[in-house]
């Protein structure tokens, strides 16, 4: 049998019109029977890299049996000339999460995926040791098991205390190698003792790498730290409510 948390991960590819823009990672988080897609803002929003695609594809499993099998969703990013993820801010500023809600009549009624609940979030920050071994799932350069339509897997190591927002910023840092296209990917830890169907704890959203401006690209190789903020911002995200502000300034 597959496991259970490599069908928690989708490839995600970005579109302007009919034209493919870049490709990256998102995963499924499903809140009181409303199911959502969580990657990073940057995917779907970037001034800073004029990146402002107005649809996503999502590729989806449809048969248990045969993994083989499956087909593009593509997600509208716009409605009625508003966004329609749903982003948030803290004290430091924005946060590089979005949350889309996916209709479930747009999925295959064969759809096989895996989905995060709040269950599976860390409560209790001083838990988490530094050093704590971690698992990044996602598609690297877009690299994943094209026959079977499954992501890989990267090895991480908690680096910076996970009870401390990184320089102010709500995330923690990993040591792991990561490239373009991880960009969305689910942080996760193996939960000791847990018996259930995805026995994982998400701890976060990667995001990017972070590197030190004056490094000498001759002389000094990448730290290979990543940004991954922490996961609860999705109960945030998710509320009913929805208080996190939903649209960026154009």
């Amino acid at each position: 049998m597959i496991e259970s948390l490599l069908l928690t991960t989708t490839r995600v590819s970005t579109f302007l019109d009919k034209r493919g823009l870049t490709s990256a990672s998102g995963f499924f988080f499903e809140r009181d029977t409303r199911l959502y897609l969580v990657t990073s803002r940057h995917v779907v929003y970037d001034k800073p890299t004029d990146h402002f695609p107005d649809r996503i594809a999502l590729e989806i499993h449809t048969d248990e049996a045969n993994l083989t099998r499956s087909v593009s969703v593509s997600v509208p990013l716009y409605r009625d000339g508003q966004s329609v993820w749903f982003q948030g801010k803290d004290a430091a500023g924005e946060i590089d999460v979005a949350v889309i809600e996916i209709d479930r009549k747009t999925m295959p009624e064969s759809a096989v995926i895996c989905c995060f609940t709040p269950d599976h979030l860390q409560r209790t920050l001083q838990d988490i040791e530094i050093g704590s071994s971690a698992l990044v799932v996602g598609f690297p350069l877009g690299f994943h098991d094209t026959l079977h339509h499954l992501p890989v897997v990267r090895q991480a190591v908690i680096a910076s205390s996970f009870g401390l927002r990184f320089q102010g910023h709500g995330y923690f840092l990993t040591d792991a190698r990561t490239h373009r296209g991880t960009s969305g990917a689910p942080v996760v830890m193996r939960s000791p003792g847990d018996a259930t169907a995805l026995p994982w704890k998400l701890l976060g959203v990667h995001s990017s790498s972070m590197d030190m401006g004056h490094r000498d690209l001759k002389v000094d190789e990448s730290l290979g730290l990543n940004c991954a903020w922490y996961a609860d911002i999705l109960l945030t995200l998710t509320s009913s409510d929805k208080r996190a502000n939903t649209r960026p300034d154009p």
